[in-house]
């Protein structure tokens, strides 16, 4: 198919290039061989009268046209993909589709085991991918490599649908044995304390690091960590205070030797959405998976 003597199957190759910025795992990324790469490559440049890739010492980098192409191609891929791949039923019994889900530490730990028994329940042939997030995880959702973003809302993309899941708040975690753990936690021990915070991905703060900074609180972080679950397991032998999710802490309660104390401030509750690509909002699957997870999140304080 041509559209504009633009061959359209090119497109597909162009995407790999621009988004691997290499031919040979370009060429793997859609099954062809390096030299079909090259070939396709040589071809875009003679349509697009750009060299697209350039080498930069011992790699290859995109030119400012080059740049310019990347969401555009996406996009485009993107909306072919959703109406070839979208099926007018989904059967979840029958189905053994694969869905990806970019996911936190938090969720994992939380929400995934009752997704995973449910889902299980309902369709035991379907697989799941649970990726974790990093920097800007909006951007591969928007790219289509994944089918549901579970973030806080205050994260997500206005560029695509979203709903709330559930709500969460904060707690304040403390070693069993540290003088913290006796009387009050009030607001003059709390700031006092050395603490351990979460700073997930390309360092982006932690939303309950942002939160007390909102309140205008300094802390005195002694250790930062990159996974929720983390600070709880860092705190035993130490006088330092973890402030953590509700739920993550209630788990935590059940193998390390950590009380739990309410945060001296009212800290505004965090909102978990889902969130999914616009051209996927009628995808029978997507909308089967987005029920599981409203099903998930109400059966998830069931057995707490």
């Amino acid at each position: 198919m041509r559209f504009n003597k633009l061959d359209l199957n090119l497109l597909v190759a162009l995407d790999a290039l621009l988004s691997t910025k290499n031919i040979s795992r370009a060429a793997d990324k859609v099954h062809l061989s390096q030299s079909a790469m090259s070939n396709a490559l040589s071809r875009l440049r003679d349509y697009f009268g750009d060299d697209l890739l350039v080498q930069v010492g011992r790699s290859m980098e995109l030119t400012a046209r080059a740049e310019g192409l990347v969401d555009a191609v996406r996009d485009v891929l993107v909306r072919i993909e959703a109406t070839v791949e979208a099926r007018p039923l989904f059967n979840p019994a029958e189905s053994t589709r694969t869905f990806r889900l970019l996911i936190s530490d938090y969720s994992l730990m939380t929400l995934m085991p009752k997704v995973s028994a449910l889902a299980y329940s309902q369709a035991p042939g379907v697989r799941f991918e649970f990726v974790p997030q990093v920097a800007h995880p909006q951007r591969i959702l928007e790219r289509g490599e994944a089918d549901i973003l579970i973030i806080p809302k205050d994260y997500c993309s206005h560029e695509h649908p979203f709903e709330m899941l559930f709500n969460e708040s904060y707690c304040a975690v403390i070693w069993a044995e540290s003088p913290l753990a006796q009387g009050e936690l009030t607001p003059e021990r709390y700031v006092q304390a050395g603490h351990v915070v979460i700073q997930p991905g390309d360092g982006q703060p932690a939303l309950d690091d942002w939160l007390i900074q909102r309140l205008g609180i300094a802390r005195r972080v002694d250790i930062r960590t990159f996974t929720f679950m983390s600070p709880a397991h860092l705190l035993p032998g130490t006088n330092r205070i973890a402030t953590i999710h509700r739920r993550l802490a209630q788990q935590v309660l059940k193998s390390q030797p950590v009380v739990m104390r309410e945060v001296p401030f009212e800290l505004p509750i965090m909102e978990q959405a889902i969130q999914w690509h616009t051209h996927r909002t009628t995808d029978p699957g997507i909308a089967w998976l987005r029920e599981l997870l409203r099903q998930s999140a109400a059966a998830m304080d069931s057995s707490a």
